[in-house]
């Protein structure tokens, strides 16, 4: 596989009900980039078996597809910059998301890959806990059928690794967050931005930073990882 090599074979094709198969296991950068944008009658993807990813090779590959209901298997357990940035963008018919067990994140590997996703009501496991710049940019922005976040385990967060990653999931309500470093640029610009007005948030023991400062809704409870609840803070 070449370069850019299907890059938007079938992008706006809104006949298109199945897809053909991919078999490759060695890809190039950005070979199936925006594949099949726009396709918004295909209903299911096709397997990507590789788990050796490069440059943006799935980016958008699935974006605006939305009949989409299946997804195919994503096994890669170390990622490359960008490699699923908007890969399902916009899938609006998308109830669950599949698995991510990636542990080595890459620069906005997985930015914006959910966003627009309105009826995902279940989001995927994030164990990483060492992660890279942008790396979860808007990534699940305006899945307003999302009511859990998935558990994020980093102690140390990266520039811009939060930004809006859940901004506008309007009905969710709980977050479980252990990071206790939040000092790198813009790590958590509005990643809470207009969530429900009441929830839980979890956070670790050895955190010691205040709820504004993590952006946390006001209306929120917090607790501190095993089920205990601080001390509440002044009033702002």
């Amino acid at each position: 596989i070449n370069r850019s090599c299907y890059a938007q074979m079938f992008s706006g094709c809104t006949s298109l009900v199945q897809a053909p198969e991919l078999p490759a296991t060695t890809l190039n950068d950005e070979c199936y980039a925006a594949m099949f944008s726009g396709c918004t009658s295909l209903v299911q993807a096709p397997e990507l078996p590789t788990v050796e990813l490069k440059y943006r090779c799935y980016k958008q590959m699935f974006n605006g597809c939305t009949s989409l209901t299946t997804t195919p298997g994503l096994p890669a357990t170390t990622l490359v910059e960008e490699c699923y940035n908007e890969m399902f963008q916009r899938c609006t018919s998308l109830v669950q998301a599949p698995s991510l067990p990636a542990t080595t994140l890459a620069q906005y590997c997985y930015s914006y890959m959910f966003n627009g996703c309105t009826s995902l009501t279940q989001a995927p496991s994030l164990p990483a806990t060492t992660l890279a710049q942008g790396c979860y940019t808007e990534m699940f922005m305006n899945c307003t059928s999302l009511v859990q976040a998935p558990e994020l385990p980093a102690t140390t967060l990266t520039p811009y690794c939060y930004v809006e990653m859940f901004s506008g999931c309007s009905n969710l309500n709980h977050v479980k967050a252990l990071f206790t470093d939040i000092s790198a640029e813009g790590c958590l610009n509005s990643w809470l931005y207009n969530v429900s007005p009441t929830g839980t948030f979890i956070k670790s023991k050895d955190a010691t930073w205040t709820n504004e400062q993590a952006g946390i809704p006001e209306g929120w409870t917090v607790q501190v990882e095993g089920g205990v609840t601080p001390e509440p803070e002044p009033e702002r």
